[in-house]
């Protein structure tokens, strides 16, 4: 790192072996890396995969007298094991349950998917050394240090609020609402929100007409378990509550775009957004 050689980390290195005159090229290229410089390779996978996403790549790194190494990141119950075990490499003391309290504050137990957890892990090694810095060494980080010092970084899951709309759950589409609204525009939410709405008239129109969850996988083109999960959201609902949901979404829709001169603020939407939920989608 402090010598007089470079290292390059390479992304997307798959495309460059599409042919056999690529791949010679790729492995004239390890062979020839000079000593004293560096060369890492990323690939992601999908979540779960345990074979590298180039059998070719990977055999062609090891040739070379390299290593191909898997780094999951770690989700829900595991990031609390993660940061157990980069205190322990620290010598960080960590008292019972600090590991999990600051799993939680920054967002590891949220479960959807379209969450961005790249940053979750160094995010998590810059709290605990933040922590350990307050702190002698006999004395272990609390659960009341990890509340006290951390700030929440709880990211928002797009998927998870317009799930809450569809179950009528109020408190938690506010709660969801206020991770989201910071970071994505109102016009954006507007769109998931109309699309849902729309769905789910559909799905309750269809199962009016005697069409089973199952059945909506062939006529609606969807996988089973979004099937079923609109079905069950459908069923929360009554034809005039969605009617008049979608209606309200429209007014909504006029006010953060300013439609009329009427001039919007990050406040105003906000407020806007939670009448929405309260009026139009929290149960009567």
């Amino acid at each position: 790192m402090f010598g007089g050689g470079s290292l390059a980390i390479l992304r997307g290195a798959g495309g460059l072996i599409r042919s056999n005159e690529q791949r010679d090229l790729f492995n004239e290229a390890l062979v020839s890396l000079a000593p004293g410089n560096g060369l890492a390779i990323v690939e992601e996978t999908e979540s779960g995969a345990k074979d590298p996403p180039s059998k070719v790549l990977a055999e062609a790194i090891r040739a070379a007298g390299g290593q191909v190494r898997r780094f999951e990141a770690p989700r829900q119950d595991a990031l609390a094991a993660w940061i157990e075990q980069r205190a322990r490499e620290r010598s960080i003391r960590l008292a019972g349950g600090a590991a999990r309290e600051l799993a939680t504050r920054i967002g590891g137990f949220v479960r959807e998917g379209d969450v961005e957890r790249q940053q979750q892990g160094r995010i998590a090694v810059m709290e605990l050394e933040k922590l350990a810095l307050r702190h002698a060494e006999d004395e272990p980080v609390t659960v009341d240090d990890v509340q006290a010092l951390v700030a929440e970084a709880v990211p928002g899951s797009t998927w998870a609020f317009v799930d809450a709309i569809g179950m009528r759950q109020r408190v938690r589409a506010v709660e969801l609402l206020e991770r989201l609204i910071e970071d994505k525009p109102a016009p954006v939410l507007l769109a998931v929100l109309h699309r849902r709405l729309r769905e789910l008239i559909e799905v309750q129109d269809r199962l009016e007409r005697g069409e089973s969850p199952g059945s909506l996988v062939r006529s609606m083109r969807l996988v089973p378990f979004r099937a079923e999960t609109l079905a069950r959201q459908a069923r929360a609902w009554t034809g005039p509550e969605l009617d008049a949901a979608l209606e309200g979404l429209v007014e909504l829709d006029a006010l953060v775009k300013g439609v009329g001169g009427r001039r919007s603020t990050d406040a105003r939407d906000r407020l806007a957004f939670d009448l929405w939920i309260t009026d139009r989608v929290a149960p009567a």
